[in-house]
C-alpha cells in the first residue's frame, strides 16, 4: 500500500490529481457523514481516532481501486452510461476492500450501520460531482453557436437508434436542431425520449412539419422496409424538404449510431425489404473448411459471393476473373476487411477448356459458384458468338471439370432472361441452364444447381449508374418505354439467398429467388431525379428512346408459375430441371467454328432454346 500510493499520484497527472483530491475529500465527508448520523454531527472524542483513520482508509481503498480499474483516465465531461457504470463497479469493488480492511484490521471497526450511510453517501458524491461536469459539457456545447444555418430538424422513429441520434445531435455542435419526434407507436405519444417530445404518429407528419415550419427530416429507422421510406419520402418531398436516412441494418453492421451515419436517401432505400432469414449453420456446412472457386469473382455477384463466403471460414478461396484489375481489386478489399483465409488470384477464361483443367488439376476445388458470364443484353446482340462461348461454352466447360475433378457441389448464377428468351444473352443463359442438365447426368457424384434471379441493384452495367450520370449532367434521362418494367434486388439480398439455396439441393434443382414486385423503370427514373432534389420532366427531362433488339417490357421468372414448389425458405422456390437435355459441347462447338455471320449465328442460337 505504502509503494503504490506514491506511484498512484505520480501516474495521475495535472487534471486527473484534481479530481482525485476531490474524491478523497468528498469520500473523507462521506466517513463524517456514516459517523454522525449514526451518532452525533459532533462525534465524541473516544471515536475521533476512528473516525480519522476511516476518513484516510475509506478513500485511499476505494481510490486505488479507481485507479486500477482506469476510470481516472476517463473524461468525464463526455462521459456516458458505460463510463458511469464502470465508476460504480470500481466504486463497489474498492468500499469490498475496505470491508475487508475493517475486518482485518482490529484498530479500525467502524460500525455497520456508519458503513451503509458512508457507502451509500460516498458513492452519491463523487458520481453527483462527475454527473454535474458532464451537465455544464452538454448545456455550454448546446448553447454554442452551430456551424452556418441551424435547420429545425425532425427525427422519424423514437425507438433506440432514434434516441441515439437525438443524445448525439443535442450534445453536438451541428446545422440540425431537433424539435421532436415522429413515431407509429401509440404508446409513445405525447412522451419525451432522449429530452424530446414525440409529436405524433406518420399520419400527422406533414402537418407536424408545416405547422413546426420544420426544413429537415431525419429517418432513424434502420430495419424499415423500403415501402415504408417510400413512403416517408413522396410525403416530405411534397414539402420540398431535405430528407435523410440511417443505413439499414446490414449496412450498420453493429457501427454506432451517429450523426456521421447519416446520408442522404439513395435508390437501394426504396427496396429495402425484411430482413433475410438464413440457416447459418446449414450454409457453413456446406463451405466450412472447404476449397471453394468463385468464377466472375471480379464482378458485382462475384465479389460479393466472395466476401460473404469467407464469412463462414472456408480453407481456401480461388477468386477466378478474365480482368485482372478487378481481382486485383477485390483481393485488397478482402484484406483490408480482415480475411484471414487463403486468397488464391486466377486470371483465366472460362471457355478456355486447356486452361480450365490445369486449374481444378492443381487446386481441385471442392465448392464452385459459376458467377462468370456476359450480361450486357444490347452488347451481346452484336457480339452473338462471344455469348455463346462464355455463357454456354464456358458453362459446360467449367461445370464438366467440376465433375470430372470430383468438386462436391456446383452452382450457377442464371438470369430471368433465360425465361422464354428473345436475347442473345438470354438465350445463351438458357442454353447454359441445359448443359448444367447435361453435367449433372454426366456427372452424379457431383451436385448440380442453378439459381435465377433478376437484376441488382447497382452492378455494373445496370441501369442505376447510367441514370445517376445523366443526372449529374443534367438530363435528359432515357428510358426505352413507359412501359417497361424489371425485379430489383439488392446484391447482399441476392447472394445471401444463393448461398442458402446451394446448401438446399441435392442436385439437378433450379431455384428461382423471390423478387418481390417489378419496378417501372420510367418511375424508378423519376425517383431518382428527386432524390438529387431536382424535379422529373421540368428541371431533368426524361426521354423515351424504344425498346431495343432483344430487350422485353416486362421479364418473367418462371416458364409456369403454377407448377413452382415452396421450399423451406419462403423467399426460394424451385423449379426443377426437367429431363430436356441442352445441346452437347460438341454442337456448341461446332457453331463456334462455323463461319456463319451474326445473323445467322444468332437464329440458330435461338433455335437452340425450341425444345
Amino acid at each position: 500500500m505504502r509503494r503504490l500510493i506514491p506511484r498512484f499520484w505520480l501516474v495521475l497527472g495535472g487534471r486527473n490529481r484534481r479530481v482525485a483530491a476531490l474524491d478523497f475529500c468528498m469520500l473523507a465527508i462521506s466517513v463524517y457523514m456514516g459517523y454522525a448520523l449514526r451518532l452525533s454531527l459532533l462525534v465524541t472524542p473516544a471515536l475521533r481516532d476512528d473516525l480519522v483513520l476511516a476518513a484516510a482508509a475509506f478513500p485511499l481503498c476505494v481510490m486505488l481501486v479507481m485507479w486500477l480499474s482506469g476510470v481516472y483516465r476517463i473524461f468525464w465531461p463526455q462521459a456516458s452510461v458505460e463510463e458511469y457504470a464502470g465508476l460504480g463497479r470500481a466504486y463497489m469493488l474498492g468500499c469490498a476492500l475496505f470491508l475487508g480492511v475493517n475486518f482485518l484490521w482490529r484498530s479500525l471497526l467502524v460500525p455497520r450501520t456508519s458503513l451503509a450511510i458512508m457507502f451509500f453517501s460516498g458513492l452519491v458524491f463523487i458520481g453527483s460531482v462527475r454527473a454535474s461536469w458532464r451537465l455544464a459539457e452538454f448545456y455550454s456545447s448546446s448553447g454554442a453557436p452551430g456551424r452556418g444555418e441551424v435547420r429545425k430538424t425532425v427525427i422519424i422513429g423514437a425507438g433506440e437508434a432514434g434516441a441515439y441520434l437525438a443524445r448525439d445531435l443535442t450534445r453536438n455542435r451541428s446545422s440540425f436542431m431537433p424539435v421532436g419526434f415522429v413515431d407509429s407507436d401509440p404508446q409513445k405519444r405525447d412522451k419525451t425520449i432522449a429530452g424530446l417530445p414525440v409529436l405524433g404518429g406518420d399520419d400527422a407528419l406533414a402537418d407536424i412539419c408545416e405547422r413546426a415550419d420544420i426544413r429537415v427530416a431525419l429517418i432513424a429507422i434502420p430495419s424499415a422496409s423500403g415501402s415504408r421510406v417510400r413512403k416517408y419520402l413522396d410525403t416530405l418531398s411534397a414539402l420540398n424538404m431535405e430528407v435523410r436516412v440511417l443505413p439499414s441494418l446490414r449496412e450498420i453492421a453493429g457501427g454506432r449510431i451517429e450523426l456521421g451515419s447519416l446520408r442522404s436517401v439513395e435508390l437501394q432505400d426504396l427496396l429495402r425489404r425484411e430482413p433475410i432469414r438464413l440457416d447459418e449453420a446449414q450454409i457453413s456446412t456446406v463451405i466450412s473448411g472447404k476449397k471453394v472457386l468463385v468464377t466472375g469473382a471480379g464482378g458485382s455477384i462475384g465479389s460479393e459471393i466472395c466476401a460473404q463466403i469467407l464469412s463462414h471460414a472456408p480453407a481456401e478461396l480461388l477468386a477466378l476473373g478474365h480482368g485482372e484489375q478487378s481481382i486485383y481489386v477485390l483481393g485488397q478489399k478482402l484484406a483490408e476487411a480482415g480475411s484471414t483465409a487463403r486468397f488464391v488470384p486466377i486470371i483465366a477464361d472460362i471457355a478456355d477448356a486447356r486452361t480450365m483443367e490445369r486449374v481444378f488439376d492443381v487446386h481441385r476445388p471442392e465448392i464452385v459458384f459459376h458467377a462468370g458470364a456476359h450480361k450486357h443484353v444490347p452488347l451481346m446482340e452484336e457480339n452473338p458468338r462471344e455469348a455463346l462461348r462464355v455463357n454456354a461454352f464456358g458453362t459446360w466447360t467449367i461445370s464438366d471439370m467440376a465433375g470430372r475433378y470430383g468438386a462436391e457441389r456446383f452452382v450457377m448464377i442464371s438470369t430471368d432472361k433465360a425465361v422464354h428468351p428473345s436475347s442473345v444473352m438470354g438465350a445463351t443463359k438458357y442454353i447454359a441452364e441445359r448443359m448444367l442438365r447435361n453435367a449433372q447426368d454426366a456427372h452424379g457424384d457431383t451436385t448440380y444447381i442453378a439459381v435465377r434471379f433478376g437484376n441488382v441493384l447497382g452492378s455494373r452495367g445496370s441501369v442505376v449508374p447510367l441514370f445517376e450520370r445523366q443526372i449529374m449532367r443534367g438530363g435528359p434521362v432515357t428510358v426505352t418505354h413507359p412501359d417497361m418494367r424489371r425485379y430489383f434486388m439488392l446484391i447482399p439480398e441476392a447472394v445471401s439467398l444463393v448461398l442458402q439455396a446451394a446448401s438446399m439441393g441435392c442436385g439437378g434443382e433450379l431455384y428461382v429467388l423471390d423478387m418481390g414486385d417489378p419496378v417501372n423503370i420510367a418511375q424508378m427514373a423519376e425517383t431518382l431525379i428527386r432524390l438529387h432534389g431536382r424535379e422529373p420532366y421540368t428541371e431533368v427531362k426524361i426521354e423515351f428512346t424504344g425498346v431495343r433488339r432483344g430487350e422485353k417490357l416486362f421479364e418473367e421468372l418462371f416458364y409456369d408459375p403454377d407448377h413452382v414448389d415452396r421450399t423451406s425458405h419462403e423467399k426460394i422456390f424451385l423449379s426443377r430441371l426437367d429431363d430436356a437435355r441442352g445441346p452437347s459441347a460438341e454442337d456448341i462447338a461446332a457453331l463456334l467454328d462455323s463461319k456463319d455471320g451474326d445473323a445467322e449465328l444468332r437464329n440458330k442460337i435461338f433455335s437452340l432454346t425450341d425444345g
